[in-house]
């Protein structure tokens, strides 16, 4: 069984002791590691001192956060790794492609270490290089390659980051998702976009963003023979989406919005880009996580919030802001199951192998593909008036 086939099943309905720990939703997150294992963390971490920088993506279990040096979104992240050029180990506390950004952004003396290898997204895995090379070959006897910009969210791996830089694409995140895909139909005539790993943020940014219509999107199916779309089709198409989706955000239901509401007056509905499209119709405010985690910030005590994201986060800011009254949007899901595959004796294990001199699970991207990625990943960096938190924020 991998990650993303573990169980999730409603709150207070069931168990399934064979899923990983936590996944049978009690309501609440896993109870917190044992204690001994804070010391042992504690000690590692000082004896290592300045060579270990330890990364936290906002998604992280508390127990794992307590121990990060800097807490953000995967790419923040990764440009945090870079700037500390004097770390020789980089422990990132995230998913797969997390590791590999910053593999790519630090220098070769450094070592990016995941603390389990276990901990990939399933979004990510939604668009394979072989896959997408397929589609291009489909788009090229369409026709039509010519004018496709292919756009990466940076929720993708290396390989597929590489691609977009070898045919003229570019990395997108979900603050600067509009920006690059305004970019990307500057660069030819009727251009098209291929935009993946998430059909959700794709959809959401050319809709109501830049206006295009429903009609002029089609989905790419990798699972079927020519997509499921005809020659025809994809030559009609101006936005052509991935079948891809964030298995917490693409859950959320515009259902239990309507439930919310009646349950809750006032209450404001706040969702990250990644949800259904019929979710980001029905909420009051879309954004990134850090745009999320600001909006709760700078809301006023007494008001109330249901947050279509990450269970870790939502509770982080539920307990960071008892004045505000913020709830989780979904009652049917837990947390990010592949992400919270680093806890703390996983991180522990990477520390202390690494004081004993032993560099345990270290993330390497080839240098070809490397070079490939830092120029589509460029590409995003170089575009006029883009904000230092849009150019790092997923």
């Amino acid at each position: 069984m991998t990650t993303v086939d573990l169980p999730l099943l409603p709150l207070g309905r069931g168990t399934d002791l064979n899923s990983e720990r936590g996944v049978e939703c009690p309501g609440d997150l896993p109870a917190a590691s044992d204690p001994d294992l804070v010391k042992r963390a504690l000690a590692a971490k000082e004896k290592l001192g300045e060579k270990v920088f330890v990364l936290g993506h906002h998604y992280q279990r508390d127990e794992v956060i307590q121990f990060a040096d800097v807490t953000g979104d995967s790419f923040k992240l990764a440009r945090d790794a870079a700037a500390r050029p004097d770390a020789e180990y980089i422990v990132f506390c995230g998913v797969h492609f997390m590791a590999e950004s910053a593999d790519i952004l630090t220098s070769p003396s450094q070592a990016v270490i995941l603390p389990d290898l276990a901990a990939g997204c399933s979004m990510a895995d939604m668009a394979r290089l072989g896959q997408v090379e397929k589609a291009w070959e489909a788009l090229s006897e369409a026709g039509v390659a010519e004018q496709v910009v292919p756009v990466t969210y940076m929720n993708s791996s290396a390989d597929i980051k590489a691609f977009c830089g070898r045919h003229d694409g570019v990395v997108c995140t979900s603050s600067n998702a509009q920006a690059v895909l305004e970019w990307a139909f500057d660069q030819k005539d009727d251009a098209k976009v291929l935009f993946f790993p998430d059909q959700h943020l794709g959809r959401n940014t050319a809709v109501l963003k830049l206006g295009v219509s429903l009609g002029d999107c089609v989905v790419w199916d990798p699972l079927k023979p020519g997509g499921g779309l005809s020659a025809e089709e994809l030559r009609a198409a101006k936005v052509i989406l991935w079948k891809g989706h964030c298995s917490v955000h693409g859950r959320f239901s515009p259902d239990t919005i309507d439930d919310l509401r009646a349950e809750i007056p006032g209450v404001q509905i706040l969702v990250h880009p990644e949800c259904q499209h019929e979710v980001v119709l029905k909420a009051d405010l879309v954004g990134s996580t850090e745009f999320i985690i600001s909006t709760i910030e700078a809301a006023p005590a007494g008001s109330a919030w249901a947050i279509g994201t990450e269970l870790n986060l939502v509770k982080r800011l539920a307990d960071a802001h008892p004045d505000k009254r913020i709830v989780f949007l979904d009652r049917t899901v837990c947390y990010c199951s592949t992400m919270n595959r680093i806890d703390l004796p996983h991180l522990v294990w990477a520390l202390e192998s690494l004081v004993e001199g032993q560099v345990v699970n270290r993330i390497e991207v080839d240098p070809d593909t490397e070079r490939y990625a830092k120029l589509a990943l460029q590409r995003m960096l170089d575009l006029p008036g883009l904000s230092p938190t849009q150019a790092q924020d997923d």
